[in-house]
């Protein structure tokens, strides 16, 4: 019962700090993309600093952090990885459901920091014309983030990678670093609790560009799942005495 308290102090002053660090920074974030992404990521530092003394929840990101123009592929199980990904990448965006435009405050900033709105079906699209922007110098390079199972997945749950992933891989003609995680064993993906511990994103070495479709999205699968399997076990995951 306290650490549910706990929690729920911590997701509710979250929150509240997003909207008001989003009012405070707004004029950065309207002067330029770089103002935008400075208020992002000082709010990514704050969710780590509050969740060590709150919940108990240490964070930490290890492997190679990725700076260069890359498509970044990431296993996705609640909110803590984007704010751990994005804090310590250069200049990280998404691609994002065009719903999400109109989200308060989050939409308005990823728009500013340069994610890339999609309508279903259309992701192809948008990645071609994303490319062709950062050509010409209308949009920024950077590390795009996408998630291949498409959505948060629970520890444990197993899910297939889409291949429109190995689509963007080939349209965007760059390397691909997977990372993986087990964040969702302490942040879970519903619900208010938090628990403590050691949540965990590691940059895996990255794929280099020019592989086969099929080839591809089964090394990244391989790579990402393996990998996170070994931090769920050094987080002492066990399927049947996590609940949501």
């Amino acid at each position: 019962m306290i650490q549910y308290l706990r929690s729920l102090i911590f997701v509710g002053q979250m929150y509240l700090m997003m909207a008001l660090m989003g009012l405070a920074f707004l004029p950065l974030a309207l002067a330029s993309p770089k103002g935008a992404r400075f208020a992002c990521k000082t709010y990514c530092r704050w969710v780590r600093w509050t969740a060590r003394w709150m919940v108990g929840l240490e964070t930490e990101v290890r492997g190679p952090i990725p700076t260069e123009e890359v498509l970044i592929a990431a296993k996705h199980q609640s909110f803590l990885d984007i704010i751990l990904i994005f804090g310590a990448v250069p200049a990280g965006k998404f691609i994002m459901k065009r719903e999400l435009m109109w989200a308060p405050v989050i939409g308005q900033y990823a728009l500013r920091i340069g994610c890339v709105p999609v309508n279903r079906g259309k992701r192809s699209e948008a990645i071609r014309r994303m490319v062709v922007d950062v050509e010409k110098g209308r949009l920024e390079a950077g590390q795009l983030i996408i998630y291949p199972q498409g959505t948060r997945i629970a520890p444990g749950v197993s899910a297939p990678y889409k291949v429109g992933t190995a689509v963007l891989y080939q349209e965007t003609g760059q390397a691909c670093v997977p990372a993986a995680t087990n964040v969702g064993v302490f942040w879970p993906r519903k619900g208010i609790m938090r628990r403590p511990g050691l949540a965990v994103v590691e940059f895996l070495p990255a794929i280099p560009p020019g592989q086969g479709r099929v080839a591809f999205l089964e090394k990244l699968e391989r790579v990402v799942e393996e990998a996170s399997q070994k931090l769920l076990a050094e987080a002492n995951f066990k399927v049947d005495t996590l609940s949501n």
